[in-house]
């Protein structure tokens, strides 16, 4: 009895740790997967944090690289020309058919914007966007507002000091759609600014003929501009096509014209051509009678030789010739007596 219990108990202390060692395996399974998933999640972390570095070094050189333009007027110009066409090619222009880049207008240099607008009939939009706005990007990053104030005013002047260059320039001389130029800010913001720190600076700008604007005036300006080049294009195409039918009409006309006048000319023709065929019909009309009456009677041939007149019949003809010239000596007095009947009106009878 004391051994069945023991037994018993052992296999339950077997079972009971076969279960524990079950369970610490699982346990232990469970933490090395764990530590797995952790060591992915930290691989997976820095390669993030690398990548993310390499995004802050290239955003950093780029600051850099805008810095050191924003530092010098030219790449500030290049910088504001390549958003001004941008800008004009996400509007749908094409460039070489609804504006130009860096066109001479004067020949010479003298005149020479960054873009040129084609409205239509040889009506041209000058551009110029080399306008400096580094102290405003300066007046954004301070958190001073007597430093901001000042950035701004500086902000300010430097477009007036462009936009007095601008006028100087003349550019309505070559390009009179607008008679002035466009002066183009890559920022709205910008020339809000410049309008807000210098009220005085719109009137001025428009008593010099320069229009200031930022992206959205552009995109306004711009899509103006196509307007109405499609517009002239089409009223173009209108008149030519118009042309051309007023040509065409004409050309029918002499066409037609021409068929009257031919059909005209071809009725005569016919008419002249029936009365042709009508009087050779009656020509042999009258002469097949005539014809067919010599057919009929035979008339003898009378030929010339050197004794006189003879007869194509022969000897008969010789000897009634003969005849007649033996009696022509005392038939002389007959002969006169005929002719004297024939005058008064006797001749049938005598002849009979």
């Amino acid at each position: 009895m004391g051994s069945a219990m023991l037994g018993g108990l052992l296999v339950v202390m077997v079972l009971l740790f076969a279960a524990a060692l079950l369970v610490i395996w699982r346990l232990y399974g469970d933490s090395a997967r764990r530590a797995e998933d952790s060591a992915r999640r930290a691989e997976e972390a820095l390669r993030m944090l690398e990548a993310e570095r390499e995004r802050a070094s290239r955003h950093e050189a780029a600051l850099r690289r805008y810095e050191v333009t924003f530092a010098s007027s030219t790449g500030r110009g290049e910088l504001g020309e390549q958003a001004l066409v941008r800008t004009t090619r996400a509007l749908g222009l094409r460039e070489g058919v609804h504006f130009t880049q860096q066109t001479d207008l004067a020949g010479g240099g003298a005149a020479r914007p960054d873009l040129v607008l084609n409205v239509g009939g040889d009506r041209r939009v000058p551009v110029d966007a080399k306008a400096s706005f580094a102290a405003w990007a300066e007046a954004m990053e301070t958190d001073d507002p007597a430093e901001r104030d000042e950035a701004l005013r500086v902000h300010a002047r430097n477009i007036r000091a462009r936009a007095k260059e601008l006028a100087g320039r003349d550019y309505q001389r070559w390009a009179d759609a607008i008679y002035g130029a466009i002066m183009f800010v890559p920022s709205d913001a910008a020339v809000v600014s410049a309008l807000d720190s210098d009220p005085t600076l719109l009137g001025w700008l428009l008593e010099k003929r320069v229009f200031l604007c930022g992206p959205t005036g552009f995109g306004v300006l711009a899509s103006a501009a196509l307007f109405a080049a499609t517009e002239r294009t089409i009223a173009a195409d209108i008149e030519r096509i118009r042309a051309q039918a007023v040509e065409a009409q004409r050309a029918a006309a002499s066409a037609v014209e021409a068929v009257n006048l031919s059909g005209t000319h071809l009725q005569r023709f016919v008419s002249a051509r029936r009365r042709e065929l009508d009087a050779l019909e009656h020509f042999r009309g009258a002469v097949l009678p005539l014809a067919e009456l010599n057919d009929a009677t035979g008339v003898a041939e009378v030929r010339r030789t050197s004794e006189g007149l003879a007869g194509s019949d022969g000897p008969s003809g010789s000897a009634e010739l003969a005849g007649s010239e033996g009696s022509s000596g005392s038939g002389d007095e007959a002969g006169r007596t005929d002719r004297v009947a024939s005058r008064n009106g006797t001749g049938d009878g005598a002849a009979e």
